[in-house]
């Protein structure tokens, strides 16, 4: 018997907007498609969005994902109604798997041409490789920005959809993109206009390394979108649609909360989040907001948190795996009427993962292929097979960014494990501690059933391209930066934000306790860190910036160079034979951790 379905939940509001004149005609409806956090995954990323079904007492497991299965369920949105627009929310490239990031992102923008995406809000990630690269990706051509070679499979003409920036200002205090664009539905009396803005969260130079957006002012998300309100409704716009690259997240989840996709719920009340306080600024005369940046799925009513604002928040998970269908009701004299948004699974193809088969859902529509987008991604994943198939090294089980109840990986203890290796060199210069921040891990390592592991997972595990270095701390240094887990910009008491320590590091905390006095019992190879001493530390040059709030790294002093962290990686797996993954045990937590 077939189940009926609970995930796509659909919200219908009306009566959105006060009546502007009484003229008669039917509302033009507006299809809106949208989606977030890509992350350059034109291959399946073999991963599943769990879906609770009517009738069944545990959620189904869907395998989804694959930009020759996201163009195909992009285009039967579209066939449905002719008026249609496809948005995304930010990081559509930047921290992608190697067949996308070892061309700089070039393919998937690529693949993004062909599903006639129209605009894309800039996202923290689109300035990994700083803004130069960031106007090459819009505009074309092949001029080196960065250590890799542009263009190096065929000419790459930029993207033809818009990047958004209406909060990203230069030094000559003009965006660094187009703030918003508007785009025209129906046909005489009854045409429509529709405005899209788009933004990033202003938090972005916290989240990238800092010579990438070096002269650029990242202005508050509330105070940009009001201020172009009145612009927009001067020129004509029925209905305003911010798309910002800023989230929530489902209370629970919240150490797993960026790699865990969450269920819809009704109400915008029940979540928590940066994006949060932005909603409650919103001007009225907002629609819908379109958003991302922590891999969530939902559809909400913030009607139901305040009556004033009645628009729809979505968020369709991350690498493609959903898609939001979304409609608008827009009367040209009258405003929008309506609002509905469902979240679709984009189920593609099973998989193997170690001895587990993930197979195809029948409950969910599976989508075919879409011939050109699959040729195109067949096409750079052949030129990048021989790099991504060669052995690197083998280790005897998996290593996951699955938290221990402390928040703690394998995956993260295994390369700050490398990045010590690499800079623990003799002398007083060496490094003695190193710590990889947990959301730059990027995926699993999971061996074959040899062991092996291949260049090509370790580069999914670590795209970034960041190169190592060597600071001194003191033991009080050391612990105001694990403090900063919980208590620096967004890293909170509600939300950690690990660091994952080498070997010999250990230590326990304690969230009742008042700040300053969390961490307890912190040791190197089984002796007490002292205030008073230095200690020679390791972290990737996005940390060393202050990278993810982690401002005590700035303070470090005799700062030394190192390799690049997938080197250091590779070295460490191939000097290591057959490696143990480790057992994320350095890191003990003594207050009960939130149910979830």
């Amino acid at each position: 018997m077939r189940l009926k379905l609970t995930l796509g939940l659909l919200l219908a509001l009306a009566g959105c907007a006060t009546p502007r004149s009484t003229e008669p005609g039917a509302p033009v409806r507006v299809k809106i498609i949208g989606f977030n956090d890509f992350h350059g995954n034109l291959e399946p990323p073999r991963t599943t969005v769990s879906a609770p079904v009517d009738g069944a007492a545990e959620p189904v497991r869907v395998p989804a994902g694959g930009a020759a299965y996201f163009a195909s369920a992009i285009a039967q949105l579209r066939a449905a109604n002719p008026n249609n627009v496809t948005v995304a929310a930010g990081d559509m490239i930047g921290a992608s798997p190697l067949v996308s990031s070892i061309f700089l992102d070039e393919p998937t923008i690529h693949a993004m041409n062909l599903m006639r995406v129209d605009y894309n809000a800039v996202g923290n990630h689109e300035f990994d490789r700083g803004r130069d690269e960031l106007l090459r990706i819009q505009r074309g051509g092949c001029e080196k920005n960065t250590l890799r070679d542009p263009c190096k499979l065929e000419p790459f003409g930029g993207a033809r959809f818009g990047i958004l920036a209406a909060n990203v200002f230069t030094e000559k205090g003009e965006t660094l993109f187009p703030a918003y664009g508007i785009r025209s539905f129906g046909k005489g009396a009854r045409q429509v206009r529709v405005a899209f803005i788009g933004m990033t969260t202003r938090d972005t130079p916290t989240l990238v390394t800092p010579e990438g957006v070096k002269g650029l002012e990242f202005r508050d998300e509330a105070e940009t979108v009001n201020a172009l309100v009145p612009k927009l409704k001067a020129e004509g716009a029925d209905a305003i649609v911010v798309v910002i690259h800023q989230g929530a997240f489902q209370p629970g989840g919240r150490l797993a909360s960026r790699d865990e996709p969450a269920p819809p719920v009704p109400g915008c009340g029940t979540m928590e989040g940066d994006l949060m306080p932005i909603l409650a600024r919103l001007d009225p005369e907002v629609d819908l907001v379109v958003s991302g940046h922590t891999h969530n799925s939902y559809i909400c009513d913030y009607s139901t948190v305040d009556p004033a604002r009645r628009f729809l928040v979505t968020s369709a998970g991350r690498y493609g795996t959903q898609v939001t269908d979304i409609e608008l009701s827009v009367d040209p004299a009258r405003g929008v009427l309506s609002r509905t948004a469902r979240n679709l699974i984009v189920q593609g193809e099973g998989y193997r993962s170690g001895s587990t088969e993930v197979v195809l859902s029948d409950v969910f529509p599976a989508y075919p292929k879409d011939r050109a987008v699959d040729a195109l991604v067949s096409r750079y994943a052949a030129a990048a097979a021989p790099l991504a198939a060669r052995v690197v090294g083998r280790i005897t089980g998996p290593a996951t960014r699955q938290p221990s109840p402390a928040g703690e990986t394998s995956a993260g203890d295994l390369v700050a494990d490398a990045q010590l290796a690499a800079t623990a060199a003799p002398g007083a210069g060496g490094a003695q501690i190193a710590f990889m921040n947990g959301y730059g891990v990027r995926a699993d390592i999971v061996p074959g059933p040899d062991g092996s592991v291949t260049y090509g997972q370790i580069y999914a595990a670590q795209p970034f391209g960041n190169s190592l270095a060597i600071k001194s701390l003191t033991g009080a240094q050391l612990r105001r930066l694990l403090e900063q887990q919980f208590s620096s910009g967004s890293n909170t008491v509600e939300r950690p934000n690990m660091l994952m320590p080498s070997r010999g590091l250990t230590y326990s905390y304690d969230l009742r306790k008042t700040e300053g006095q969390r961490i307890i019992d912190l040791r190197l190879n089984g002796q007490p860190i002292r205030d008073d001493s230095t200690y020679r530390v390791a972290m990737n040059s996005f940390l060393a910036t202050g990278g993810d709030n982690f401002t005590v790294f700035r303070e470090g002093t005799d700062t030394l160079g190192g390799p690049q962290d997938l080197d250091a990686f590779e070295a460490y797996l191939a000097a290591s034979g057959q490696l143990a993954a480790p057992t994320p045990n350095r890191i003990t937590r003594l207050d009960p951790p939130p149910a979830r």
